[in-house]
């Protein structure tokens, strides 16, 4: 986990980059400085959309003002490259929404985009004018963040592989560079500037550009103004904070870190990726080999929440509908009695609402008393935890938190009802107090709940977990509305999704996701998905009666809690069965590795000097893979060798990313396979391969040399995983020198490395290996002539095998199941597998790694009564298998509702 205090900016001396750009915000800005004229604590803007309206974007010292309004962003990363499936955008961005992000960060990764200096491509999974408009639809702002460089554990950081030889300093003032530079930003701005939120045609509500170096930001201002763009500048350099993670470790540290954040005044929260997702072809960095890209992220792979979900989603809703969180101030120290909690203590000046954020870095759960708001009051927090507790909170109607040892989830009024919904640890006992001066009329909905009036104060106790929510109805003489405490856990908190129409707020209970509402007369219409046979439950604004669930109605009945509840749960998924995978075909490949192989098409290496970071040998010809426009992939080296007689072995110097790999031949003998296993301290990987050449192929070739026999030798090399690391992006990759023991002979060399990219997949898709130069991965190839076989097979050669099959799967419309390839191996197995579904690389898997499994997105994988193509290219060693284990697909998630899915175009081989 990484935590930074950056810091978000507008252009020095102005409140909003708009202004400075003759923009189109409309109206003027809001003071910058916080004095007087700061807006009050309020109600929060309406929900974002492309409205047609222009906006106002401005800030104080407390937070950003849409429209004036005090809004705090709870931004969380989504990765568009790393989900390859554009009709799965909309999926992840309603889970989003619906767990209180009100903003996604948008990185975009340059070489996705650019095969080519001066060639862009946005379509397809590239389609970044169909992400924002997705995103707006969904209700989303967006944070732009185009780069050029986005780090993201991507190769390179996202810069083009053809940036390394470019002879370009890449994040400087490198006239070369900001040359490339602009012209990327300048293909994005094209795209975003029709979808800013200033001018009511979209919901990019800020920018965030890479500028490492301060005179850098002058020529980025001017690159934004020509290309129209007027929301706000993400730099360093205001007192606006941003708190940005990276990753944290469970659900514990994401609260620790988050609440930590909103103690110190941060209203700009980043929470970094929010859903994993593939680095799906050579998209991965050398820092996260893996196709799964943080499997444990609050959204996995699979499209599934995970524990870490849950504190974003609680975090969320209270920003989202507790407007008092986004103007605080500092308040006096309040000491707990055990010193191991670290107290925060904070105000709103406008309503009085207390906020303490009770830290607890300690390895032990922390027991102590706490003066809330004039009480000493029993607080608890879990080991290296957090906990943000209230007191003063308007809970609507006149009534008010005397203080509570729990976190509120929410406050929100439905009709005649207000709701206040509190959340807490499983197995802890929730403790609220309300300030109720007339004795109330509490009412116990559920058994598990406890209260008692003393004082002019309602003390409501509720054991957490014990039987889902819990609810306690509150009213009173002096009031004509309902007040309803609502009580949940972690688990439990993840089934309440709050609501927003244009005429009134709700709240459902239930599903596994509520991913819209809609009121249509007395019916409010419910999408949203089921994990399981749930029960639902809704509280709606006055006036419905009726429920639709995923366009079905759904027999209800009023509750004593003001809501309206089914008379039968609703359906979980169906069951789905998957095929076996059988009838493979197989077949050998690397005929590289044979002397007699016409590589007179190759690229000869015969350069001298390298623009790479990596020095050139003494009298040796650059090898470098990037200097001849191989970036990634497998690159194959032949080197023709004269006066070979006498050789006793060789030495091979490469650089690659992390479990970079060699294999070597000579003549078409096998030397040997080797494997990077350190880092260099730089991010970069390198290793050197010796081999000893076998006694047998000695002896040929002082046999030949002398009975006078022509004869020039043939070294074959075959690298793998040309990474380039997210900060030297210009190390070698490839071989970068070759030495050799008995004799030196004379070396001609010759590579070849990934043909033309695919038009569709992108560059990133295949590497150099033959079978990839022949479209042995493409659906439509022949394969008819291999060889028939069954999996798992005992064996074991030197070099690269392929395997192909077919299946088909039948998933019903009204099920979104989410699919996974799973290899069943010996711990042991040292071979490497690139998974080709339909012509799209879907990754590595290693064999013996403790990650088994690769999801297959939707929409690459054919779920709707269609056929699959997978082909394996499998690298081995001499002395592993050159064949996986037993492959199978895997039901990874499945819930019934989902989002319909286009497939993805999957073009296949050219006929000939």
């Amino acid at each position: 986990m990484e935590l930074s205090r950056r810091v978000f900016s507008a252009l020095a001396g102005t409140g909003v980059l708009g202004l400075a750009l003759g923009g189109s915000v409309g109206g003027g800005a809001v003071p910058a400085s916080g004095a007087p004229g700061d807006a009050s604590t309020g109600p929060r803007p309406a929900p974002p959309g492309a409205d047609g309206v222009r906006h106002r974007v401005a800030f104080d010292r407390h937070s950003l003002l849409v429209d004036g309004r005090r809004l705090v962003l709870w931004a969380g990363e989504l990765h568009p490259f790393r989900l390859p499936s554009p009709s799965l955008w909309r999926d992840v961005l309603q889970k989003m929404r619906a767990s209180g992000f009100n903003a996604v960060e948008v990185p975009l990764a340059w070489h996705q985009h650019s095969p080519a200096p001066g060639r862009y491509d946005f379509t397809g999974v590239r389609d970044l004018d169909l992400f924002l408009r997705t995103a707006a639809e969904t209700g989303l702002y967006v944070v732009l963040r185009p780069g050029p460089r986005i780090v993201a554990d991507v190769d390179a950081g996202g810069l083009p592989g053809w940036l390394t030889a470019a002879g370009a300093d890449a994040r400087s003032a490198d006239p070369a560079y900001l040359r490339h530079a602009d012209e990327w930003l300048g293909h994005v701005n094209a795209v975003a500037a029709r979808h800013q939120y200033t001018r009511g045609t979209g919901t990019v509500l800020l920018y965030r550009a890479d500028a490492p170096q301060h005179g850098l930001l002058g020529h980025l201002e001017a690159r934004l103004r020509a290309d129209g763009i007027d929301v706000p500048l993400l730099h360093d350099g205001t007192p606006l904070a941003l708190g940005e993670t990276r990753r944290t470790a469970d659900a514990a540290e994401a609260r620790r870190v988050h609440l930590t954040d909103l103690a110190r005044g941060v209203t700009l929260h980043s929470t970094g990726p929010v859903f994993g997702g593939t680095s799906w072809g050579w998209l991965a960095a050398p820092s996260a080999p893996a196709p799964a890209y943080d499997p444990a992220a609050p959204i996995d792979e699979a499209r599934r929440p995970t524990e870490r979900l849950a504190p974003l989603h609680q975090i969320g809703h209270l920003l989202r509908h507790v407007p008092d969180l986004a103007r605080l101030e500092p308040a006096p120290a309040v000491p707990a009695g055990d010193p191991r909690l670290q107290v925060r203590h904070l105000t709103n000046p406008d309503t009085g609402t207390q906020v303490y954020v009770l830290r607890n870095d300690s390895a032990a759960d922390v027991r102590s008393t706490l003066p809330l708001n004039g009480t000493d009051v029993r607080v608890s927090v879990p080991a290296r935890d957090a906990r943000l507790l209230a007191a003063g909170l308007d809970l609507g109607g006149g009534r008010k938190l005397a203080h509570a040892t729990v976190q509120p989830l929410l406050t929100m009024s439905v009709g005649r009802l207000d709701i206040a919904a509190f959340v807490g640890r499983t197995g802890e006992t929730a403790q609220v107090v309300l300030d109720c001066p007339e004795e109330p009329w509490p009412t116990r909905l559920d058994a598990e709940a406890a209260w008692a009036y003393d004082k002019d104060k309602l003390h409501v106790t509720v054991p957490l977990g014990a039987d889902g929510l819990a609810r306690v109805r509150v009213r009173s003489a002096g009031s004509d509305r309902t007040l309803l405490l609502l009580f949940a856990d972690d688990a439990v908190s993840l089934r309440l999704w709050p609501f927003d129409t244009p005429t009134g707020k709700g709240l459902v209970y239930g599903p596994t996701l509520l991913r819209d509402a809609v009121l249509d007369g007395h019916t409010v219409r419910l999408t949203g998905d089921t994990a399981d046979v749930y029960g639902l439950e809704v509280w709606a604004p006055r006036g419905i009666t009726d429920v639709t669930w995923n366009g079905r109605a759904v027999a209800t009945s009023a509750g004593r809690d003001g809501g309206l509840g089914t008379r039968r749960p609703l359906p979980g998924p169906p069951r789905l069965v998957l095929p076996a995978l059988d009838g493979w075909r197989c077949r050998r490949e690397n005929p590289e590795a044979e002397p007699g192989y016409d590589d007179s098409g190759w690229t000869v290496a015969d350069r001298r000097i390298s623009y790479s970071t990596t020095p050139v040998p003494d009298e040796q010809p650059v090898l470098f893979a990037d200097d001849y426009g191989f970036h990634y992939g497998d690159v194959w080296y032949r080197g023709r060798l004269t006066g070979a007689a006498g050789l006793e072995s060789v030495s091979l110097a490469y650089g690659t990313g992390a479990r970079g790999m060699l294999m070597a031949w000579l003549d078409g003998e096998p030397l040997g396979t080797h494997e990077v296993d350190r880092e260099d301290g730089k991010g970069t990987w390198s290793g050197t391969a010796g081999f000893l050449l076998p006694r047998r192929l000695r002896a040929r070739l002082r046999e030949r040399a002398a009975a006078g026999q022509p004869h020039t030798p043939v070294l074959s090399v075959l690298v793998r995983r040309t990474q380039h690391a997210e900060d030297d992006y210009r190390a070698a990759r490839g071989l970068t020198s070759v030495t050799f023991g008995g004799v030196s002979p004379e070396v001609r060399w010759r590579l070849r490395g990934a043909t033309a990219p695919d038009p569709v997949r992108g560059p990133l898709n295949h590497g150099g290996l033959y079978g990839e130069r022949k479209g042995w991965h493409l659906p439509g190839y022949d394969d008819g002539g291999w060889e028939s076989v069954s999996l798992p097979r005992a064996d074991r050669r030197q070099g690269v095998t392929w395997y192909r099959t077919t299946f088909r799967l039948d998933v019903p419309p009204e099920a979104d199941a989410s699919v996974g390839l799973t290899f069943d191996d010996a711990p042991d197995g040292g071979h490497r597998v690139q998974v080709f579904l339909n012509g799209w690389n879907m990754g590595e898997y290693a064999g013996g790694d403790a990650r088994r499994t690769l999801a297959l997105p939707g929409g690459i994988l054919r779920t709707r009564a269609a056929a699959n193509t997978l082909a394996l290219a499998v690298l081995a060693g001499g002395g592993t298998p050159a064949g996986p284990g037993a492959v199978r697909l895997t039901l990874l998630g499945g819930a019934a509702g989902g989002v319909p899915v286009t497939p993805v175009a999957s073009p296949g081989r050219r006929k000939a």
